[in-house]
C-alpha cells in the first residue's frame, strides 16, 4: 500500500469533496504498488469525473507529482 495520508492532509484545504476524494485515493493506493501507479490509476478517474470533482482529482496529482 502507497501511503498517500500525508498528500491528502496537505490538499485539503483547496479541495471542495476532501471525504470523497480520500475515499477514491486510498482506495486506488490500496492496491497500487508506487506512487506513479496512484498517480496513472488517479489520472484514469479524472477523465470520467466531472467538475468541480476533476480539479480536486487534478489538485492531488499535481501534489503528489511534486513531492514524489
Amino acid at each position: 500500500m502507497v501511503d498517500i495520508t500525508n498528500a491528502l492532509l496537505e490538499i485539503r484545504p483547496y479541495v471542495e469533496y476532501y471525504q470523497k476524494l480520500k475515499e477514491l485515493a486510498e482506495s486506488i493506493a490500496r492496491e497500487a504498488q508506487s506512487i506513479e501507479e496512484v498517480i496513472k490509476k488517479l489520472e484514469e478517474e479524472e477523465e470520467r469525473a466531472s467538475e468541480p470533482f476533476k480539479t480536486d482529482i487534478r489538485i492531488l496529482i499535481n501534489h503528489l507529482r511534486a513531492f514524489r
